[in-house]
């Protein structure tokens, strides 16, 4: 799944999850910072990740453990690739593990913002 991360998604990411700092919020705090400008927070770009799991089981119950490494900022105007693979299929429990990353675009270099993901989903 695709999806270009903007400006007012972080900042509704940050309302409702309750984490206002300012790296995610204001250009000068994040250049400040070493950062081009805002970036998204980190559990956003893996709320992301999460959901489309979910959409991939067809339900968001079925996902029973989430992992991830976070590995590059995500800025605005981003799109962020979401990928992954069955990595192994366990017919007696009836679950699934998979290989997980989210993948973008920067200066035409490809960035790893999620990196050795993982998630078990039970199989309906």
């Amino acid at each position: 799944m695709r999806r270009v991360v903007t400006r007012e998604d972080v900042k509704t990411y940050a309302e409702v999850g309750g984490d206002g700092n300012a790296l995610h919020l204001d250009d000068e705090t994040a250049r400040v910072r070493g950062f081009d400008g805002v970036i998204a927070h980190g559990m956003f770009t893996m709320g992301h990740l999460a959901a489309c799991v979910a959409a991939w089981a067809g339900d968001p119950a079925a996902i029973t453990a989430i992992s991830a490494q976070f590995r590059a900022p995500v800025f605005m105007g981003q799109e962020i690739v979401t990928g992954g693979r069955v990595r192994t299929l366990d017919p007696g429990t009836r679950t699934a593990i998979l290989a997980l990353w989210v993948t973008s675009e920067r200066d035409g270099e490809t960035e790893w913002p999620i990196k050795r993901g993982e998630a078990t989903v039970r199989l309906l």
